[in-house]
């Protein structure tokens, strides 16, 4: 049978699918997805029920089924290999690297956790996750893969190329051949093409480069990423303290890292404090959104209080009203806007490449420059379009003009500050800087009301 593009007949196969499973057609299943891509497959699965997904992955190769169940999304995921029995995960297990077993088994109890260890049958394979675990799953040693192809610097090319026969069974993608000393100390890396060009008695120590890019065991993970954007690294090899080859870390590991680090920045910078999903309880969905929405609140009625206090100014002149909005809403995105530049630099590092003193007085040149064009185009149109006496146009342009210099100091410190206190600095791109912007935009409006129009 010809292998079904999922992609085109997604709808199609999905009913045929659920066919064959009802009346376990097993044959259907194994030889419709033989030539699949695993990441359509997984996506296929998000669409059945539970028990439909388990019986597929129970009745694919282990090999194939323990690489679908890595590219499910988090939730399906949980909810699979907590339907599974310790020996069926185990199974899955034993066929992933490192790396990836770790990530699954860490989404169980301690105690599910080690029944799955305890029913592997590869043990070096439970010997590399119970190193793993130990590190934080954010760190470099967390990241990495034991999974590694290494040479010693004393071998030849025939015996290296052996080895490599050899160690490349349980290594899923080859980028290049790390040279170890006799006491596994990292001394450098050679290109399979060199070892593949060389002549047989060849010695591994006349090939190897030595300016090789590594990282330790305890680096943050942010930090393994930008190394490896930094120097175009498609993998890093992982060393401990004694410099001792130990993994490797893979670009799709670190992309991983990055999409997920990336969700976390756009939930805080809309009001979300925990990482949450569409499909999670009614109950963690409001929790996670309702402390910013409730400083929110908190920040406008505080704002109805600002304009009480100014209500006999109000009545006085009552189009100080219709300009409330203006002031706020300018106020709010230019603080979003320089907050969001900040975060920007400080994901890339690259905040304090310059000097503090001088980051300001850029800022400071910007919003002058804005501020002035924009508190121009507002006093034209209040005086010429609605009608206004100057005065109150002045009113408004210089009120405008004060609230874009300090939202955009608020904006590019608050981001700083945060982060110099280890909170999430992409919190301050959120209602934060919009509920803080409002009550100062407001301040200054009825400041600069009170002293030119004397209310």
């Amino acid at each position: 049978m010809e292998s079904i593009r999922l992609f085109e007949l997604s709808k199609e196969y999905l009913e045929s699918l659920r066919e064959s499973i009802a009346v376990e057609d097993v044959a259907f299943i194994r030889v419709s997805m033989e030539n699949a891509n695993k990441a359509d497959i997984a996506a296929l699965l998000d669409e059945l029920t539970m028990e439909e997904a388990l019986f597929v992955l129970r009745n694919l190769d282990p090999s194939f089924s323990a690489d679908v169940l890595i590219e499910l999304d988090e939730d399906p995921q949980y909810k699979v290999i907590k339907a599974m029995e310790p020996a069926e995960l185990a199974t899955l297990i034993d066929e992933m690297e490192s790396d990836d077993a770790v990530d699954v088994l860490n989404q169980l109890v301690v105690t599910d956790r080690e029944e799955v260890i305890r029913q592997l049958e590869k043990k070096e394979k439970s010997l590399h996750i119970l190193e793993l675990l130990r590190y934080d799953e954010d760190s470099a040693g967390g990241l990495m893969a034991k999974e590694i192809i290494k040479a010693n610097q004393n071998w030849s090319v025939v015996q290296t190329i052996d080895e490599i026969r050899r160690q490349a069974e349980n290594v899923d993608k080859i980028f290049s051949i790390y040279v170890v000393d006799n006491q596994e100390k990292l001394m450098g890396r050679v290109a399979l093409k060199k070892i593949i060009l060389a002549a047989a008695d060849t010695r591994i120590s006349d090939l190897y480069e030595d300016n090789i890019i590594s990282v330790p065991t305890h680096m943050d993970g942010e930090e393994v990423a930008e190394i490896m954007r930094r120097y175009d690294l498609e993998a890093v090899p992982v060393v401990n303290v004694k410099n001792k080859l130990v993994g490797r870390i893979t670009v799709d590991d670190i992309l991983d890292l990055i999409r997920e680090q990336a969700e976390e920045d756009i939930q805080a910078m809309t009001g979300i404090s925990d990482d949450v999903e569409e499909s999670d309880s009614v109950y963690r969905l409001s929790r996670a959104r309702l402390p910013w929405l409730l400083i929110g609140m908190v920040g406008g009625l505080l704002g109805a209080g600002f304009i009480g206090f100014f209500e006999e100014g109000l009545n006085a002149v009552t189009a100080l009203a219709f300009f409330i909005p203006l002031i706020t809403a300018t106020g709010g995105n230019v603080g979003i806007q320089s907050s969001t530049l900040v975060v920007q630099s400080l994901a890339n590092k690259s905040v304090f490449e310059d000097s503090l003193f001088k980051r300001l007085v850029k800022v400071l040149v910007v919003a002058l420059l804005n501020g002035l064009v924009l508190a121009s185009f507002v006093l034209l149109t209040v005086v010429f379009a609605y009608g206004q006496p100057i005065e109150f146009g002045l009113v408004v342009s210089i009120a405008l003009f004060s609230v874009v210099l300090l939202a955009s100091f608020m904006g590019t410190l608050t981001p700083i500050l945060l982060d110099k206190v280890g909170i999430n600095p992409a919190m301050a791109s959120g209602p934060f800087i919009t509920t803080a912007n409002d009550l100062l935009g407001l301040a200054v409006y009825f400041s600069v009301a009170m002293l030119l129009l004397k209310m």
